[in-house]
């Protein structure tokens, strides 16, 4: 009896540590919903499930080896955060890129065999939006963790006092040009954008594309504009 007393609280005491370890650990790691990790987060999100249980499941498995390895992960996961926001091709190479499935009401079927995206995919994840006439979308893209963002044709959105004043001019979707110094030019087409009217446009606000950390632009022309931030000496 003495020696299961023992076991069961050397069981409550691995119980305790692995789970407040396993908090600190998903606290590092950010607070991002399920339905919002990128395939990498998620992956880990499961691994730490499984390493963190392994020292409760067997006694050959050290608390100590156990928490390293949880520990470990969480280090690998900061650390691809990090390129992640420092190098844009690392982000496309780990995460991929939004993918553009509805342009003006019509499917794109290339795009959607490109992500294996099924007819009964797209239909599910308008209903999801509360959309179940996919002539009323405009864009639809298919973002890197799976969801999907839904832009509706000016005519069945909400109308807001803003829609009132601008009710003859035609609405276009902002697309990213220019990601961390980087031209992004994978949604021209859909805003009408070209690089020579991208570089009129820089020219005009004195600006280079090294200098931008982000930059987006509709097919009116209308764009958005931020500058990286300089760093004091």
């Amino acid at each position: 009896n003495t020696h299961k007393e023992v076991k069961t609280m050397n069981l409550l005491f691995k119980g305790i540590i692995v789970y407040v370890c396993v908090i600190i650990a998903m606290r590092f790691m950010g607070k991002r919903q399920i339905g919002e990790l990128q395939p990498g987060e998620l992956a880990v999100t499961f691994l730490l499930s499984e390493v963190a249980s392994m020292p409760l499941q067997s006694d050959s498995v050290s608390l100590l080896s156990g928490l390293s390895l949880v520990f470990l992960l969480v280090l690998l996961e900061v650390a691809s955060a990090f390129f992640n926001m420092k190098s844009r091709l690392y982000r496309r190479l780990i995460q991929g890129n939004s993918v553009l499935i509805i342009k003006e009401g019509k499917i794109l079927k290339r795009n959607m065999k490109m992500i294996r995206y099924s007819n009964d995919d797209l239909l599910e994840a308008l209903r999801l939006k509360e959309v179940f006439d996919i002539s009323q979308v405009q864009y639809a893209y298919i973002e890197t963790n799976g969801s999907i963002s839904v832009e509706l044709k000016p005519q069945h959105r909400t109308i807001t006092p803003q829609d009132l004043s601008m009710a003859t001019e035609k609405v276009s979707i902002p697309c990213l040009v220019i990601c961390d110094g980087e031209i992004v030019d994978s949604e021209f087409d859909v805003c009408n954008m070209t690089r020579e009217k991208l570089y009129k446009i820089l020219d005009e606000k004195e600006l280079s594309a090294k200098e931008i950390l982000l930059m987006t632009v509709d097919s009116s022309g209308r764009s958005y504009i931020r500058l990286k931030e300089v760093k004091k000496p």
